[in-house]
């Protein structure tokens, strides 16, 4: 009998990176590098068991090595040359990256042309497949595009109000991303709610904070846009903002673009708004200790969520359900409650009882007479990242 093929999956960026090994439809570990406290921890998952303990910054940067170190430790691989494929997740604009593509010679051009338009969080990409193909060669590489899933978004969303040449010849369409999250979440929809929700809006947040309108499966509008920065207030990305105001910035501070880029991506938010911290568990120490910049970087962060919500509730004409992932969509039943407050009139009922006692599992949290069904649904991007890269092998 022909045994199932090996695919490492990786997920990596500056501040996250994570890592995951399938046999077929199996995870057989999943590994996740963060920084925490001021330094660096891993968590790994191998057999429904989870081991935390703290890295350092050497391991942290060279955290390819630890993970294929760790994986043969783990007797998940005997040596490296069992991984039949890999798949990486893609956060790229440009017409080129709205499909899954083998990584080549042409490929990795097309990353170098993208890392002008997003420098942030390419260049630790591109570091990640030269980094996989030196550990790995002759393995299969595959970009796994984050904005595939927005490929068919209606003309509507997509453009932007500029000349339709300069569009068209610069590729300045808003692209979205959070797709392979979100697509993982369409597929345990009907399951967790129980019925077939036409409508639906799901709330991605985590470090980046996203919200896509779906209609029968189908995205027709999302929060993001050319870039992760558009949209909603994040951890550290400004989300909108009056592109005057930007220009104003830059004049009077005398940032270079790519210092005001670094900016908006990683000082803005709700660290740059609380002057305090990104993490909202952090955030709501702070509030409840009389902490006013906090409270108002909790209180933007729901009054513009609140905002898109409504706004494509209109985009749908209604709304059947509404799903909330991602870690702090997933774990935080405080921040679910205060996005929720003041939404009854539209015909959102949440359980509280339900909503406090539910961490990090699939479940409806709203009430039985809601109008809008409420579930917290957790997202498999790596899960998804797994699935896409078996269907190129």
């Amino acid at each position: 009998m022909e045994m199932e093929k090996k695919y490492l999956i990786v997920n990596t960026g500056s501040a996250s990176k994570k890592y995951a090994l399938y046999e077929g439809a199996k995870q057989l570990i999943f590994i996740h590098l963060e920084g925490e406290d001021g330094g660096y921890v891993v968590t790994k998952y191998v057999d429904d068991k989870e081991e935390k303990k703290n890295l350092t910054k050497e391991q942290f940067d060279k955290s390819l090595d630890y993970v294929l170190e760790d994986m043969v430790g783990s007797h998940c691989i005997a040596k490296y040359s069992e991984v039949s494929a890999i798949g990486i997740r893609i956060v790229a604009p440009g017409l080129y990256f709205l499909d899954n593509c083998l990584i080549d010679k042409v490929c990795m051009s097309k990353l170098e042309e993208a890392k002008e338009k997003a420098p942030l969080h390419l260049t630790p990409m591109i570091q990640a497949v030269k980094n996989l193909q030196e550990k790995l060669p002759g393995v299969p590489l595959y970009s796994i595009s984050d904005s595939a899933f927005y490929k068919e978004l209606p003309a509507l969303a997509r453009n932007y109000g500029l000349p339709t040449g300069l569009t068209a010849k610069f590729e300045i369409f808003r692209f979205g991303y959070h797709g392979l999250s979100v697509k993982s979440i369409t597929g345990k929809i009907q399951k967790v709610l129980g019925f077939n929700a036409g409508k639906v809006i799901v709330c991605h947040l985590g470090g980046g904070v996203s919200v896509v309108a779906l209609k029968d499966g189908k995205p027709v509008d999302m929060s993001m846009g050319f870039t992760p920065l558009e949209g909603l207030l994040m951890a550290t990305r400004v989300g909108d903002i009056d592109p005057g105001a930007v220009l104003y910035l830059q004049e009077k501070s005398g940032m270079t673009t790519a210092e005001l880029r670094k900016f908006l991506n990683s000082e803005c938010g709700l660290l740059g708004v609380s002057e305090a911290s990104s993490d909202v568990r952090d955030l709501l120490k702070l509030e409840s200790e009389g902490n006013i910049q906090a409270k108002l970087a909790l209180d933007l962060f729901t009054y513009r969520l609140r905002k898109y919500i409504g706004s494509y509730i209109a985009v749908l004409n209604g709304v059947d359900a509404l799903i909330f992932s991602g870690t702090i969509g997933e774990r935080s039943f405080i921040m679910r409650g205060r996005i929720l407050a003041g939404l009854e009139n539209l015909g959102f009922a949440l359980d509280k009882e339900v909503n406090n006692n539910t961490v990090a599992v699939d479940k409806v949290i709203s009430r039985e007479e809601s109008i809008v069904k409420i579930a917290v649904i957790k997202t498999d991007e790596m899960g998804q990242l797994a699935r896409e890269t078996e269907r190129f092998v």
